[in-house]
C-alpha cells in the first residue's frame, strides 16, 4: 500500500485543485481479464444448482466475478465504479459484495448482478485497506484504513431506502463527526440503478453514521471478525493486535509480540484463538481468553501477507513476500512448502480441496490444498519443524537445505493481461510508448485509445529514440500507469493548449488550414455515446443547449471568464473526426466527478445521457455542449523577421510580428514573397496589417493571411518565385517546421524569436 497520488482521488490531495479533472482509462482489448495485481479474492459457494463463484478485486480498480468449473473459470461480470486500487472485498449474506479502495470509499454490489453498484459509503478520510464480515450476522462489516480509522457498518441501516427515515433526522446528523472528533463531510451514498444512471442519496437524509472504533494511532492493515459479529481484531503499523467489541466500538485488549507491521489476521469459529501474520516474517497464535501468544511459527523468510485456515483451525496456509505458500500444522508445528511462484502473495482463499492465490501479478492461480484433510500432504514427508524465533528459519535457508515444493503446477490459472509499467509521451503529444510486465513494447494513439503498433520485445529506450520527432506541441495531458493501464488526465485550461492543422491530422473534407483543438475533439470523441443518448432523451438539439445553459452550474462561471472563446467551426460541432474516434469494442472508462457525490468511473458506452453537471466537470460540458473553450495562454508566438546580412532584398516590416504557434515556415516564406512581389509601400501607421505587430489584437494577425494563403494541391513552396529561404541562428529551416518547433529546437532562447530571410541564388 504505497502512498501515491491516485487517479481519481482529488478530494484528499494536499493542494486544492481548482477544477475537477477528467481522466480516461484505456482498456485492453480483452476486458474479461484484470490488467494489474490482484489484491483480494473471495469465494461464493454454489447453492444446490449452478457453479461456485470467485470474486477478485484488482489494482486495476475493478472487481470481477468468475464462474468456476473443474478446470477453468470464465468471467461473468465486471464491477466498475472505484477510481483507484480495490484493496479488499468480502461477501455479506448471500447476495451482497462489499469492496474497499484507495479512493477512500466502500462500495456495495449486488454480487450476482451484471455489475450493479448499489451504494457508495464514504466515511474514511484516507485509503481503505481491509474489510471483515460477520459470517452469521450478514449485515455487519468492518473497514480499516490508513490514518488509524476503523468503522463498523450495519449494512441494512446504511443501505436502507432514504424514504424510510423521518424528516426529523435530517438536521440531527448534519454535523456528524468522525473518529477524531473533527466535523466530517456527510457521507454521500450514490446508487447506480438498473438503468445504470447515477442518482444521489446523501446520508444526511437518513442520518446513518457507522460505529467508530477509536484507538489506533497509526494505519490499519488487517481485520478479522467473529461470525457472530461480537468480536473484532485489528492490526497494522503499531505492531499490536487490538481486540474490540464491534457492537460499541470499545477496546477490550491489546496483544504485544510482533516486532513489525501486522498484515493479516484470522479468528477461529469459537472466537478464542487468533492467528496473525506480520512483516517480521512470523506467524503467531494468540489465546484471547488468556490474552497471550501461545505459539509463534518461523515458517517464512520474509513478510507474511496472507493467511487462510482449515475450518477446524488445525492447519494454516500462509503466503507473502517470499513468493512461497506454506502449510503448517498448528499443533505439531510441522510445515511444508506447497508451492513457489514468481510474485509476492497478497491474499488466499481456501476452496474445499484447493486454494486460490492472489499475487501482485494480474493472473490468479488455483493450487491443490487438501483443505478437508491437510494431514494427507504432510504425511507424504518433506516437512520441517517451524522454529519459534524468526532467525531460526533464516538459518535453515542459509545452511542450504533448500526446500522442494510439493506442487510444481497449479490446477489451473485464470490469466490476466500484462500491466503497463513504463511509458513515455512522445513529442507529437498524440502517441504514448508503453512497456508491460511481459516486456512487450507498444505504441498507443491516445486520441483514439488504441494500440497502433505492437513492437513485441524490443528495447524501450531504443524505440523511444527511434520515434523521436523534432516537433513542439504543448503538453495538454498527463499520463500514469498506476492502474496497470494508461490513465490519461485532462485538466483545464492546460488541456486546451494544443492545436494542429486538420491537414496534419489527415482529416478529409475539412479545410486543411482549419485549426483543430486536440482536447476538444478528444472530449467530443469520449462523450459521443453520451451525447447521442442525451439527444435521444431530449428529442431536439435546441433543448439540449437550452438545458445546459440554464443549468446553474455552467453559465455563471463562464461569464466570469471574460474571454471564453466560442469555436468558430460550430456548424459541424458534434461530428467526431476519425483521429478522435474511440473504440466501442473495448471502450475507455471515464473517471471524473461533478458538483455532487464524489468521483466515479464508468465505460463511455455505459453512460446513458442522464449525467449532467452533478456528474461531469462543468468545463467538459461547456466544451462539448456549448462549444466554449476557456481562455488559453501561449497559442501565439511573437517573432522578428529581418533580412540576412548582406541580403539585397528588403521587405517593409517593422516591429514584432505575431502568429499562431503552429504556423509553418512555408507560410512565412509566402508572406515574404507576397511582400516582395506586391512591392508597394504600406500605410506607415500600421506598417504591417497582415501580421499585426505586437501580441494584442484580434484574429487579424498572420493567421489571417498565413493560414489561408495557398489552398491548392501543390505544396506552396514548390511554386514560389522567387525562391526564399528562412533561417534561424544561421540554420536553414525546413518549410514544414512550425514556429513552436523552431523556437524549441533551433532558437532555444526565452526571448522573442528572430527569423532571417534571403533569396536562394541560382534557382
Amino acid at each position: 500500500m504505497h502512498r501515491v497520488g491516485s487517479a481519481g482521488n482529488t478530494s484528499n490531495s494536499s493542494r486544492p485543485r481548482k477544477e475537477k479533472r477528467l481522466t480516461y482509462v484505456l482498456n485492453d482489448a480483452d476486458d474479461k481479464k484484470h490488467c494489474a495485481g490482484i489484491n483480494c479474492l473471495t469465494v461464493l459457494k454454489a447453492s444446490a444448482s449452478g457453479s461456485d463463484h470467485l470474486f477478485t478485486g484488482s489494482r486495476d480498480g475493478t472487481l470481477k466475478r468468475w464462474a468456476v468449473a473443474e478446470d477453468a473459470a470464465t468471467c461473468s461480470a465486471t464491477f466498475e465504479s472505484h477510481v483507484d486500487w480495490v484493496n479488499d472485498a468480502v461477501l455479506a449474506g448471500d447476495n451482497t459484495l462489499v469492496s474497499c479502495s484507495s479512493d477512500t470509499t466502500l462500495k456495495t454490489w449486488d454480487c450476482l448482478s451484471d455489475g450493479t453498484c448499489t451504494r457508495t459509503l464514504r466515511q474514511h478520510s484516507d485509503y481503505v485497506t481491509c474489510l471483515a464480515a460477520a459470517g452469521k450476522n450478514s449485515n455487519i462489516v468492518a473497514s480499516g484504513g490508513l490514518g488509524g480509522e476503523v468503522f463498523i457498518w450495519d449494512l441494512e441501516a446504511a443501505l436502507a431506502p432514504v424514504s424510510k427515515s423521518g424528516d426529523s433526522v435530517e438536521d440531527d446528523c448534519s454535523n456528524a463527526t468522525n473518529g477524531s472528533g473533527n466535523a466530517q463531510p456527510i457521507t454521500s451514498l450514490r446508487t447506480i440503478s438498473s438503468s445504470n444512471s447515477i442518482s444521489m442519496h446523501t446520508t444526511q437524509a437518513h442520518g446513518y453514521v457507522p460505529i467508530s472504533a477509536k484507538g489506533h494511532k497509526e494505519s490499519v492493515y488487517a481485520l478479522a471478525m467473529h461470525d457472530s459479529g461480537s468480536l473484532l481484531v485489528s492490526g497494522g503499523t503499531e505492531k499490536v493486535v487490538r481486540v474490540w467489541d464491534p457492537r460499541s466500538g470499545s477496546k477490550t485488549m491489546k496483544l504485544r509480540g510482533h516486532t513489525d507491521n501486522i498484515r493479516t489476521l484470522l479468528l477461529d469459529s469459537t472466537g478464542r484463538f487468533c492467528l496473525s501474520g506480520s512483516s517480521d516474517s512470523m506467524i503467531r497464535l494468540w489465546d484471547l481468553g488468556q490474552q497471550r501468544c501461545v505459539h509463534s511459527y518461523a515458517v517464512h523468510t520474509d513478510s507474511v501477507w496472507a493467511l487462510a485456515s482449515t475450518p477446524t483451525f488445525s492447519h494454516v496456509y500462509s503466503g507473502g513476500r517470499d513468493l512461497s505458500l506454506y502449510l503448517t500444522d498448528l499443533a505439531t508445528r510441522e510445515s511444508l512448502l506447497l508451492c513457489q511462484g514468481e510474485h509476492p502473495i497478497l491474499q488466499l482463499a481456501l476452496d474445499d480441496d484447493s486454494i486460490w492465490v492472489a499475487t501482485t501479478d494480474s493472473s490468479v492461480n488455483r493450487w491443490p490444498a487438501e483443505g478437508r484433510n491437510p494431514q494427507k500432504i504432510i504425511q507424504r514427508g518433506g516437512a520441517f519443524l517451524a522454529g519459534n524465533l524468526s532467525f531460526s528459519r533464516a538459518r535453515v535457508s542459509l545452511e542450504g537445505s533448500t526446500l522442494v515444493p510439493v506442487y510444481k503446477e497449479p490446477v489451473f490459472t485464470i490469466p490476466g493481461t500484462p500491466g503497463i509499467v513504463q511509458h513515455e509521451i512522445l513529442n507529437n503529444r498524440r502517441h504514448v510508448l508503453t512497456k508491460d510486465t511481459a516486456s512487450s513494447v507498444k505504441l498507443w494513439e491516445i486520441t483514439r485509445g488504441v494500440v497502433i503498433e505492437d513492437y513485441g520485445k524490443v528495447s524501450f529506450e531504443e524505440k523511444k529514440e527511434e520515434l523521436f520527432e523534432t516537433v513542439s506541441i504543448p503538453a495538454w495531458f498527463t499520463v500514469d500507469t498506476r492502474l496497470g493501464s494508461l490513465s490519461v488526465h485532462m485538466d483545464t485550461p492546460q488541456c486546451f493548449s494544443a492545436e494542429m492543422y486538420s491537414a496534419d491530422l489527415n482529416i478529409v473534407g475539412k479545410p486543411e488550414d482549419d485549426k483543430v483543438n486536440l482536447a476538444r475533439e478528444t472530449l467530443k470523441g469520449l462523450l459521443a455515446h453520451w451525447l447521442g443518448k442525451r439527444k435521444q432523451r431530449s428529442g431536439t438539439q435546441a433543448s439540449v443547449n437550452g438545458d445546459v445553459s440554464s443549468g446553474k452550474e455552467i453559465t455563471p462561471r463562464s461569464i466570469t471568464h471574460s474571454r471564453m472563446e466560442v469555436d468558430s467551426n460550430a456548424e459541424n460541432d458534434s461530428m467526431v473526426y476519425p483521429p478522435f474516434e474511440f473504440s466501442t469494442v473495448s471502450p475507455p472508462s471515464i473517471i471524473t466527478e461533478g458538483s455532487q457525490g464524489g468521483p466515479w468511473r464508468k465505460k463511455i458506452t455505459d453512460l446513458d445521457g442522464t449525467e449532467d453537471e452533478k456528474d461531469f466537470p462543468w468545463w467538459c460540458l461547456d466544451c462539448v455542449l456549448n462549444n466554449r473553450l476557456p481562455p488559453r495562454e501561449n497559442t501565439k508566438c511573437s517573432f522578428y523577421l529581418h533580412p540576412c546580412e548582406g541580403s539585397t532584398v528588403q521587405i517593409l516590416t517593422q516591429g514584432k510580428l505575431s502568429a499562431p504557434r503552429i504556423l509553418r515556415i512555408h507560410k512565412v516564406v509566402n508572406y515574404v514573397v507576397e511582400k516582395m512581389v506586391l512591392d508597394k509601400p504600406l500605410d506607415s501607421a500600421n506598417p504591417d496589417a497582415t501580421f499585426a505587430p505586437g501580441l494584442a489584437g484580434g484574429p487579424g494577425q498572420l493567421s489571417a493571411i498565413g493560414d489561408g494563403s495557398f489552398r491548392s494541391g501543390l505544396k506552396p513552396w514548390q511554386k514560389l518565385k522567387p525562391s526564399i529561404e528562412i533561417l534561424c541562428n544561421n540554420q536553414v529551416l525546413s518549410p514544414e517546421m512550425s514556429l513552436a518547433t523552431v523556437r524549441a529546437y533551433v532558437w532555444k532562447k526565452s526571448e522573442d524569436l528572430v527569423l532571417n530571410y534571403r533569396v536562394v541564388q541560382g534557382r
